[in-house]
């Protein structure tokens, strides 16, 4: 396996800096991965913990649960993504798996099982870091100075963004961190359209990445909100610009979106290829 940098002797199972902002479970299999990302961490004021396979990594969460998961997809007898569903049943927790796989169809499967990000190997640790920030500066409430986003409601849907909870004819929808952040982001935009780029740039807070990371997100989140994900009068795909959330869920759509997916294998940005084809 490649690595992000020269190896070094294996750390301890878990480091804390002087002050700790967040607690992190690492998971790799290969120590000198696991260390790298660890020094990273530390030093950026985290609280690390770190597990060698998928058992032990369950039972480091279930000890210590973790404000976020750094996880391996290629984990020895359990892997990354039984890993992910397995700390999805227990409860909220964000995900950025770590893949040394170049099929997208992997990386793809890792999104659908519920990890936030994901980012393939050989990678800069530094990246990685700045990742794990961002999820986090998300996941942490508001400073008490600084007023309460205000409820959002359209079409049934209700979301609360100081309490992170979103409503759909009053059921409670169980939403991923980012399925949370988009859906928010579009209701307090209705009837304007954005493009994959501006998505990952105004809800991930990245001006880099993988847009089929978008594209899967939109997907899964139809899948909760619409009435036919199939055919979405909510979240209306915007032929060669990307997506619009149209509150009134009209039958038909100007841009003739209302069959859910690009037409002639084109993705939401007009082009062909792989991540188009993961859109509808």
């Amino acid at each position: 396996m490649q690595q992000p940098h020269p190896a070094h002797r294996p750390g301890p199972v878990s480091a804390r800096p002087p002050e700790a902002t967040g607690r992190i479970l690492v998971v790799d299999d290969d120590p000198t991965v696991a260390e790298i990302v660890t020094g990273y961490l530390v030093r950026a004021g985290h609280l690390v913990d770190r597990a060698a396979d998928g058992p032990a990594a369950l039972a480091r969460a279930g000890d210590h649960w973790p404000d976020l998961v750094v996880l391996d997809l290629m984990l020895p007898g359990m892997d990354g993504l039984e890993v992910c569903a397995r700390l999805r049943e227990r409860g909220p927790v964000p995900v950025i798996m770590l893949t040394a796989r170049g099929d997208e169809d992997d990386r793809v499967l890792g999104l659908e099982v519920g990890a936030d990000d994901y980012v393939t190997k050989p990678f800069s640790p530094r990246e990685l870091v700045l990742r794990v920030e961002s999820v986090l500066r998300r996941t942490r409430p508001a400073p008490a100075a600084v007023p309460a986003p205000a409820p959002l409601a359209a079409a049934g849907l209700a979301v609360d963004p100081a309490a992170r909870r979103a409503t759909k004819n009053g059921t409670e929808l169980a939403l991923t961190l980012r399925e949370f952040d988009l859906l928010a982001f579009l209701l307090r935009h209705p009837g304007r359209a954005f493009g994959r780029e501006e998505l990952m740039r105004e809800v991930w807070g990245w001006d880099f990445g993988d847009l089929s990371t978008v594209t899967v997100h939109v997907r899964r989140l139809r899948g909760k909100v619409e009435d036919d994900p199939a055919n979405p009068r909510l979240i209306r795909t915007v032929w060669g610009v990307g997506y619009r959330f149209e509150p009134v869920g009209s039958s038909e759509a100007e841009d003739g979106s209302g069959s859910g997916g690009p037409a002639r294998g084109a993705g939401a940005d007009g082009a062909a290829g792989p991540a188009a084809r993961e859109e509808g």
